[in-house]
């Protein structure tokens, strides 16, 4: 079984764990909206070498 308990550490290890994943999801959130401008520029680009 899964044993959450950190004893004297939980102070440290439980905030540690929340900013890591706070980070990461900013830092995944914003690969995904550049990922979208990209995108979008691209296809503006596209468009623009057509005409």
């Amino acid at each position: 079984m899964l044993d959450l308990d950190m004893g004297a550490y939980a102070a440290f290890v439980w905030p540690a764990w929340g900013i890591s994943a706070v980070v990461l999801a900013a830092v995944a959130g914003r690969a995904l909206l550049s990922a979208r401008r990209w995108s979008a520029e691209l296809r503006r680009l596209e468009k623009e070498t057509r005409s």
